[in-house]
């Protein structure tokens, strides 16, 4: 029941944020939309910052697993690697207002942390699992390189009035860790080519 509860609120705050954005969404709209009573939000989340962060990590670790799920068992570690990181960025596409608002809260350095709440640690496990079939050396410390670069890619193609399309962006992700463009799924057939840096004279 207590799962069940949680899982209800989180998958509401998603659905609210996505259609009004954070700071249009109340603990009290939650709520309603979770068909729950009001008191059970603070019981099992201290707070509206901390559960958008745990909403957003279940958002990114059910489209992580479900993409992965969808692959054949005898997958690559690269395709396994590739599919992980379309998933991830693939969120800015389809949930571009929870992943702003997400991202904004953990980078405020007045109210935001990086909780390593459940939701996070077993999105971390799997993509440290995926690193380690991939080859990593340090699992532990890739996952951290990984994380951020994901993070970073994400405010490229989210930063108003400055967004960066998304193939050079995973093309940048893919060369990292020698991922061919074909694997996962592409945004465009070909990848975008390296703009040349100009001679000099």
């Amino acid at each position: 029941m207590r799962q069940r509860s949680r899982r209800r609120i989180m998958r509401a705050t998603v659905e609210l944020v996505d259609q009004r954005g954070y700071a249009g969404t109340t603990l009290t709209d939650i709520a309603e939309r979770a068909g729950l009573a009001r008191g059970l939000l603070s019981y099992y989340f201290d707070g509206k910052r901390l559960l958008m962060q745990a909403a957003t990590h279940r958002l990114m670790h059910q489209a992580l697993s479900g993409a992965l799920a969808e692959l054949p068992p005898d997958a690559t570690p690269e395709g396994r690697l590739a599919r992980a990181i379309d998933a991830v960025l693939g969120l800015a596409m389809d949930h571009p207002r929870v992943m702003r608002s997400h991202l904004a809260l953990i980078l405020d350095p007045d109210t935001g942390a990086f909780v390593q709440e459940p939701e996070q640690q077993q999105l971390g496990a799997i993509l440290q699992g995926l690193l380690v079939d991939w080859g990593a050396s340090d699992p532990v410390a890739e996952h951290a390189v990984l994380r951020s670069a994901l993070m970073g890619g994400c405010i490229g193609v989210l930063l108003p009035g400055a967004e960066i399309p998304l193939a050079p962006i995973r093309a940048d992700l893919f060369r990292r860790y020698d991922l061919a463009w074909e694997l996962g799924r592409p945004p465009q057939p070909l990848p975008p080519e390296r703009e040349r840096p100009r001679a000099r004279g």
